[in-house]
Formats: structure tokens, C-alpha cells, sequence
């Protein structure tokens, strides 16, 4: 039987190690690191010129968190992607819960498809190699083989783990004997001495049908739950949701513990597992100091991210500007990032340790672990552009034909004066146009909808005032996005 090869995109994922520009209400694989698209934009393209001897699936299937699925689906249009899934998990579970709805959601159509599946958060430079690669491993995937890609490694990297593979001559697949954690130094420069150790992609192709019989040898408790919580699973728009209670009661765990490392030492589950090692300039980007080495350099090895950036005297220095002008005099080794409300000076031997101060200023309750000052909503995006006793100032821009939710404020009055575009004003029971120039006032208490009907984006300045002003004093009375009270 001819089995599609889908692409399965696993958009969870905190990316914390690259705070500030990194967080957790938008993570690593929403950001333009690399290259004009994003790397969940590059991986959904990933595939895009694979040879036609491949049966492809018609649009890739993706499993994100639900806080995040308009920010996944808003990126996917603008990359030219239609038709994909899109999964929600109601919880972080890991990636092998993950990839469990996703294979029973592709069974469930009566297809058993090869599926590849692949992180939304990692850097390919060589689209060619990687697709031969994915060539390579097809064909024995969709026997009913496990395959994993190993990275050629380069130099004795101590941040990933390795694959320990037994060499098939003059083959291009080759049998996995074992897995090894992250190694020291030494340990590293032996395995790349020894020839027969890859780095651990965290890339896998198999059937859907094969990842479920792995299941149920490895893990029947987790398989069990995720079952139970899509046969309960309910479309939204144009996500599907798995039953929370049920998908929450899956354990926690990744695709390599869950599975993949248990393989080698139970053939008689008849799941051989197998790899195909790959030089495509691969990079997991964990941390700002892979940004670095994936990044262009000068002659000195600097890197910049951004335009408003200006160095001299600088060596082996990445410098990362988002709104102001950063500037770097006689740096050495550093990592520097501007965002608009934090910056980040950092030692590139230093950069595994963010994740720590981050999870120190996550258990202050501090917005910034896991917010930026400009926050994305289905509508559009506001920046939070000044802030005082009982006033906020916000700087509001609405997509064409979007609109915001009908609300009411329990503790805040609201101005607005439209500085572009034409606004449509629901005010209780009226229903009014301001263009630009023009103001309104929304007293506490009464009913309010802001509405672009333009083909232009709307852009507002909105003046809160009173003696509460959190995001959490919203009442929705009706919202087209489907959101309840709760701010989503």
C-alpha cells in the first residue's frame, strides 16, 4: 500500500535558554533567527521540492500548545501553507504524547502514513542534503522500520546526545546499537575519534501504525490516555482539541525515553530501529551560542542579528538588536540582546545557565519569564508602550477585517485616538466609525468591540485609566475567536 509521508511539526517547546528574545508566550520557533522566515515557517517548508517519486501528503500536521495555536496558524498562512492540522494540546506532556495524537489522528482516516517527525524549533542549512536524507530513509520506514537521522558531527560537541551505530558497508542506513547522554569533553573527542557515534538529531520517520505497536510495548499507560482523549476530541474553528481531563492524565515523557533508546535491547518486538546519518548543517539553535555559530560572521567572527547594530574592536561576538541601537566596543566572547524591555550580556561559555536565572525570575511571578512588551493576539498585536499609577498606554494594531472580542472592564476606563486606518466602534448599544485623528471614551462598566472593516491595518492609541488595569479584567460577551472570559 502506498504510504504518504506527512510531516508531523512538534511546536511545543519553551526555548528559554534564548531569553529575553525568547519566551515563553512566544518561543524560539515563532522567531526569525536565521534567515526572513521563521524556524517554524522554514521547518513547514521543509519539504517543499522533495523528489516525485515520494507520495506526500497534502499538508503537514502540527501539535502545538493551545496558548499559541493563532500565532501557529497566522504564521503558516503568511508562508504560504493551507490545509494544515493543527492539534492543541491542552498541557505540556513532552514530545512522545505529542506524537501519540498525531499518529492516532492519521490513523484515523483510514491511512497509515510515514511520518516524519520534526521539531519546529531547529535549523537545517543544506535543504538538499537533508531531503536526500529523507529519501534515503523512506523507503525503509515505510517497511515498518524505525529510522532516526544522526548529525555527522564536526567537532566534539558536549551539548547533544550521540547514536552509537554499527557501520553497514557501502549501505547508507545503518542498525542503532545505543544511545549516550550528553558527554564530557574527553568522552566527546573519543566518539568523534571512533567514527561510529552521530549526533542525536532528534529527528524520526516512521509509520503511524509502527509508533503506536511501539507504544504499546514502551508505554500502554500513556498510549491508553491519549486514545481516551482524542476518541473525546472536538474541532474548534479550525484547531482540533483533544479532551483535556484525558490528555492531562498522560505521563510526561519525550520520544527517545519514551521509545526510541528502548528499541535496540527488544528485537523481539520486532521494531528495528535504524539511522541515517546526515550533513545538512543541522543545529537544535539551544542556546545563544549555537544562534552564534549558525549566524554569518565577519572577519573577526562577529555575528549581528538586527539593523541597529554597531561594533568596533569587537571578537567572536554575537550582538542581537530588536528596537534600539546596540552598540559593543573591545567586546571578546560575549553575547549581547536587546529587546524592548530587558537585555541580556552574557559569556558564550555561560549561555546553558539562562535557563536557571530565567526559572528564578519565573518563581518572582515576574511578567518578563514569560511575556514581551508587544504581545500577539488573533486580532493583532498591542505594545505596552508606558505605564504609571492608575494609567497605562498601549499601542493597538488590528489586522483588516479582524476585530476584538465584545468586553466590559470591571476597574478601567479607556481612551482611544486612531492614528491610521478607520476604526468601527461598538459602544453599548451604538455602533460608530472614527478615522484617524478621532477619539472615543469607554467609561468602566460598559459594554465595547474595537472592529477593523478596512484593508488597511488599524492603528490606536488607548489610554487606560483606573485602579486596577491587568490583563485579567476582561469580561468577553461574545468573541469570534472562541475564547472564553479568560484571556487568551
Amino acid at each position: 500500500m502506498t504510504a504518504p509521508l506527512l510531516p508531523v511539526i512538534l511546536c511545543g517547546g519553551s526555548g528559554t535558554r534564548l531569553w529575553p528574545l525568547s519566551r515563553e508566550s512566544y518561543p524560539k520557533q515563532f522567531l526569525a533567527l536565521t534567515g526572513g522566515q521563521t524556524m517554524l515557517q522554514q521547518t513547514a517548508t521543509r519539504l517543499h521540492g522533495l523528489h516525485s517519486t515520494i507520495p506526500q501528503a497534502p499538508a503537514p500536521l502540527l501539535v502545538c500548545n493551545e496558548e499559541h495555536r493563532f500565532l501557529v496558524a497566522s504564521q503558516l498562512m503568511d508562508a504560504g501553507v493551507s490545509g494544515a492540522t493543527i492539534l492543541l494540546e491542552p498541557a505540556a506532556r513532552n514530545t512522545a504524547p505529542a506524537l501519540t495524537i498525531a499518529a492516532l489522528h492519521a490513523c484515523a482516516g483510514r491511512e497509515d502514513p510515514v511520518m516524519l517527525a520534526m521539531p519546529a524549533d531547529h535549523v537545517i542549512a543544506d535543504l538538499a542534503a537533508f531531503q536526500y536524507a529523507v529519501q534515503t530513509a523512506y523507503e525503509v520506514a515505510r517497511q515498518g522500520n524505525v529510522v532516526t537521522f544522526g548529525v555527522v558531527g564536526s567537532y566534539p560537541e558536549t551539548g547533544y546526545g550521540y547514536i552509537r551505530y554499527c557501520p553497514a558497508q557501502a549501505q547508507s542506513v545503518h542498525l542503532v546499537e545505543g544511545f549516550t547522554e550528553k558527554p564530557d569533553a574527553e568522552r566527546a573527542r573519543q566518539y568523534l575519534a571512533d567514527g561510529n557515534y552521530l549526533w542525536n538529531s532528534g529527528l524520526f520517520m516512521l509509520r503511524a501504525s509502527t509508533w503506536l505497536q511501539a507504544m504499546t510495548h514502551c508505554r500502554p499507560d500513556m498510549l491508553h490516555a491519549c486514545e481516551a482523549a482524542m476518541q473525546a476530541a472536538r474541532h474548534d474553528l479550525d484547531f482540533i482539541r483533544p479532551d483535556a481531563a484525558a490528555f492531562n492524565s498522560s505521563p510526561s515523557d519525550s520520544i527517545d525515553y519514551a521509545v526510541i533508546e528502548k528499541l535496540p535491547a527488544h528485537p523481539e518486538w520486532g521494531l528495528k530501529l535504524c539511522v541515517v546519518p546526515m550533513q545538512a548543517g543541522w543545529s537544535d539553535v539551544g542556546a545563544w551560542d549555537a544562534v552564534w555559530k549558525v549566524s554569518e560572521q565577519d572577519a573577526c567572527g562577529n555575528a549581528v542579528v538586527g539593523d541597529l547594530v554597531l561594533h568596533q574592536s569587537c571578537t567572536d561576538s554575537l550582538l542581537v538588536s530588536s528596537s534600539r541601537l546596540v552598540a559593543g566596543v573591545g567586546l571578546q566572547n560575549l553575547i549581547v540582546v536587546e529587546t524592548p524591555d530587558a537585555v541580556l550580556v552574557v559569556d558564550k561559555r555561560c549561555t546553558q545557565d539562562i535557563k536557571q536565572m530565567v526559572a528564578s525570575l519565573a518563581r518572582t511571578s515576574h511578567s518578563l519569564a514569560h511575556t514581551h512588551r508587544k504581545v500577539c493576539r488573533p486580532w493583532g498585536w498591542y505594545d505596552c508602550v508606558d505605564r504609571g499609577d492608575r494609567f497605562q498606554v498601549k499601542r493597538i494594531v488590528v489586522n483588516p477585517g479582524a476585530s476584538l472580542s465584545l468586553q466590559m472592564h470591571q476597574h478601567r476606563a479607556e481612551h482611544w485616538v486612531v492614528v491610521k486606518g478607520v476604526a468601527e466602534v461598538t459602544h453599548g448599544d451604538r455602533c460608530f466609525l472614527l478615522h484617524e485623528n478621532e477619539s472615543t471614551y469607554i467609561p468602566v462598566g460598559h459594554a465595547h468591540r474595537l472592529r477593523n472593516s478596512g484593508g488597511e491595518p488599524l492603528e490606536i492609541i488607548e489610554i487606560q485609566s483606573g485602579a486596577y488595569l491587568g490583563e485579567d479584567d476582561i469580561v468577553r460577551l461574545d468573541d469570534v475567536y472562541g475564547r472564553t472570559e479568560k484571556v487568551q
